[in-house]
């Protein structure tokens, strides 16, 4: 290293410090892939296998669709194109109902989405951005803007 010009010195040390930060970078992005939960509309779930992965669905419940006994609930929601059915163990949020938009969070096996988590609306106005922008592709969405 005596023999090296101080430019080449510092060009090395550059490199070694941008190795570095991209392993450093990598780690993170692999360490973050298992924790990351992905949202899919009802079309979505058709043309792409999940293999088993943690995912988040959302779109409208379907008028006519919901059947609650005790406290296992069984619903479809739709993105305008294509539904599917949710089953959820648990206490539906307050604010649920047909006709609402909603997140679930779970599995899907590969025709009924089993959900641990069941998110409604919060108000009047309020559409969660994932749902409003998967309605806007299918062309069902009649609110005015997403996330509001």
């Amino acid at each position: 290293m005596a023999d090296l010009s101080p430019k080449m010195r510092r060009g090395l040390g550059i490199t070694a410090v941008g190795a570095v930060l991209a392993l450093a970078a990598a780690l993170v992005l692999v360490a973050l892939e298992d924790t990351v939960v992905y949202f899919y509309g009802p079309t979505d779930l058709k043309s792409k296998p999940l293999d088993d992965r943690r995912i988040r669905v959302g779109g409208l419940v379907v008028e006519g669709s919901v059947d609650i006994d005790g406290i296992d609930a069984r619903f479809d929601v739709s993105d305008g194109k294509n539904d599917v059915t949710i089953m959820y163990r648990g206490l539906l949020p307050d604010l649920f109902r047909e006709g609402q938009g909603i997140i679930a969070e779970g599995v899907f096996n590969g025709q009924n989405f089993m959900a641990d988590t069941v998110l409604a609306k919060h108000d009047e106005t309020y559409m969660p951005k994932e749902v409003a922008e998967t309605l806007k592709e299918q062309g069902v969405w009649q609110g005015e803007g997403a996330g509001n």
